[in-house]
This record gives C-alpha cells, structure tokens and sequence, in this order.
C-alpha cells in the first residue's frame, strides 16, 4: 500500500462546509482523544456539475493532488466510483447497493487484492427517519441527527463512519482493518455525505 507518512493515522475527521455553489471537504488526523492533527486533504466540488469527479489537494492551496474520486461513467451513477492516487493510479473503488439502500444505505468498497467490504447503516430507525426527512419540504434544513456505517468482510471490521451530531456535516472515520487504504475509506466517507440517496 502506497500511503505517504501522512496518512499512517487510522482515525480522520472529514468536515463538509457548504455554500450555494460548493461543497468543501477538510480532513484532518483524529488523536484517540478526539483532537484534530493536521491537514490531511481539502477539496471544493461544485454543486449541480454534471462531471462527478472531486480531486482532494494536500491543502487548500491545491498544488498538490492527493487523491481524487471519479465517477465510472456520467450515463449510470449507480455504476460507482474509482479512488486514484497522485499519479492515477488505482487505489480502490466503490458503489452503492440500489435497491439494497432503498431502506438502509448500503455500500461496496472494493480495494485491489482485498475481498469486497460491505458497509451498512447501524442504526435501522435512524435509517428510515433520514428518509422520511427527504420527502419532507424541509430542503434548507439539513438531517442534523447523527448516523453510522459499519464496515465488514468476511465477518471482520474494516472501518467505521460516524456522523457527529449538529447543523454542520462532520464525520470521524476510524480504520480498522490494517489493509485498508485510508485515502480510499476517506473517499467512501465523503461519498456518504455526498452521493448518498442520488
């Protein structure tokens, strides 16, 4: 696994802060405690862009890549996501179970060399309130209460996801499986608060 000195941690805070034109991502190390590290990776997507495609820079003066998310094809969202590094080489990918997630969220993360991991949405009332709250006419209003993903193969955790209680987006990811690229569980964080319910 190609991971630079940076990226040794296990746990990671992704912070969304959305205006009407962007959405932004900061992650930082997470000490055991709880404390926020360093700058691990910033990116800006732009909202209502047909090409789905978020490039995460070192810093929030991006001039250099860390890693970057692509979408399969612009004809079928449902097909998922690649995870490439620097050079454009492969880290992992990943997609979501359609029909699956129609009642609980469910994901694949697929990393090369390693079985597939599912993650699902812990709690099940939880899961059906944050639908419930989408039909609502309450689109200014985001889904404040905290929600879950945990992550298996083969009976083993390989990550969680954990989404903090208030009005801003944030999320402690903790990698538990020793294989796991972090960039990659990074990834699949941001795709939760992103292209969740598409």
């Amino acid at each position: 696994m190609d991971v630079s000195v940076p990226w040794a941690g296990r746990r990671f805070t992704v912070t969304q802060k959305a205006t009407l034109k962007t959405d932004r991502y900061l992650v930082t190390g997470t000490a055991p405690g709880g404390s926020g590290g360093r700058v691990l990776a910033y990116a800006e997507r732009r909202r209502f862009s047909l090409n789905e495609e978020v490039t995460f820079f070192t810093d929030a003066s991006r001039s250099q890549v860390a890693f970057t998310v692509r979408e399969h094809t612009l004809l079928d969202p449902g097909e998922g996501f690649d995870v490439v590094d620097a050079d454009g080489k492969p880290i992992g990918a990943f997609h979501e179970r359609f029909f699956t997630s129609l009642v609980r969220s469910t994901w694949v993360l697929e990393q090369p060399g390693a079985p597939d991991a599912v993650g699902r949405e812990r709690n099940r009332f939880v899961a059906v309130l944050r639908r419930a709250w989408d039909w609502l006419p309450l689109d200014l209003v985001p889904f404040a209460w905290p929600y879950h993903f945990d992550f298996g193969s083969e009976g083993k955790p390989v990550m969680t996801v954990d989404k903090k209680i208030g009005l801003r987006d944030r999320y402690l990811v903790e990698v538990t499986a020793p294989g796991l690229d972090p960039r990659l569980a990074v990834a699949q964080a941001v795709a939760l608060d992103t292209y969740q319910g598409r």
